[in-house]
């Protein structure tokens, strides 16, 4: 067992121990997994914000009223490339003997991404942003509470999904 899922086991199983709960060994492989599944959606979550961030500032002088769509498309593209990448290489691991098409399932992460990614990100966006006037540095962040768990949904029992 890797120092993580022991420190994970440590910290949640003293909690699960106040409240008099036992887990069996698949709860807790789930549960780590999501742990992990957390762990890459919070550096997603950073960089597909700062490269948002970092496009709203090079079209600031653009003049579009559309620059946050521009902006949500870039971050999701090269964001969910880097969550392919470490959730393929840290979450959802290839099990012994299992065969696993990187191209198929890469298309298939981007697809799963793209529901909440594109199509309710920029929904969401322009409700807090033209609608309730949220700021647009701030629209992307309250689109997570929505957007993450659905992703893991998405992505644990589609994209990764052993045949």
């Amino acid at each position: 067992m890797q120092l993580f899922e022991k420190l994970v086991r440590l910290i949640w199983g003293g909690i699960l121990k106040l409240f008099h709960i036992e887990w069996t060994e698949k709860k807790w492989t789930s549960f780590i997994q999501f742990v992990k599944f957390c762990l890459v959606g919070v550096s997603n979550t950073i960089v597909s914000y700062l490269l948002n961030i970092a496009v709203l500032f090079l079209l600031k002088n653009a003049g579009l009223s559309f620059d946050y769509v521009i902006a949500n498309i870039v971050a999701f593209v090269l964001s969910v490339l880097w969550s392919f990448f470490w959730n393929n290489r840290f979450v959802f691991t290839k099990e012994k003997g299992e065969k696993r098409s990187v191209w198929k399932t890469l298309l298939k992460t981007y697809v799963a991404y793209s529901v909440t990614g594109i199509v309710l990100n920029n929904v969401l966006s322009y409700i807090w942003i033209d609608v309730f006037a949220i700021s647009k540095f701030i629209a992307p962040i309250i689109n997570l509470v929505v957007a993450v768990p659905i992703n893991f949904l998405l992505n644990k029992f589609w994209a990764y999904r052993a045949k």
